[in-house]
């Protein structure tokens, strides 16, 4: 295999798909509960765009099994998003499995990869209209990572 096509996805953009039963459903979703509109749409696909990466939702007839994190948002203030979420109705997931345990809807996870500079990073998860599962994830930095105490 050549050098050059060995490397053609490592200079791809990448774009989450998620799958909707109901459209106009995960439209108010994503409007009423993330605050987040489409930059575009076509028929059965509509696409929005976060500081720069694009997700589609889009009209399938087959459902995600909501079984793992299919997308992920990261955030610098975690408990203010939690926060503001919960109070336009998002409800959280409560996660007990090994090395992840929420309290209150979030988790302190240790460890984190070492070129994003966090000693470790804590997390939620909420469900969309659709049974998907997303997280949203804020980086620890620093020797103060409330799981090192």
């Amino acid at each position: 295999m050549s050098t050059q096509a060995s490397d053609l996805l490592s200079r791809a953009r990448v774009a989450t798909r998620l799958p909707a039963g109901d459209l106009e459903r995960a439209r108010r979703f994503y409007a009423e509960k993330l605050g987040l509109a489409p930059v575009d749409e076509r028929p059965g696909g509509l696409l929005y765009r976060c500081a720069g990466v694009d997700f589609v939702v889009f009209r399938s007839t087959g459902t995600s099994p909501g079984t793992f994190t299919q997308m992920a948002f990261e955030v610098d203030d975690l408990d203010a998003v939690v926060a503001e979420l919960r109070r336009r109705g998002v409800v959280f997931e409560e996660v007990d499995v090994p090395g992840i345990r929420t309290r209150d809807g979030i988790a302190e996870i240790e460890g984190n990869y070492p070129s994003k500079g966090a000693r470790g990073e804590r997390g939620a998860w909420l469900r969309d209209s659709e049974g998907n599962l997303l997280g949203i994830g804020q980086p620890v930095r620093g020797s103060s990572a409330p799981f090192l105490r």
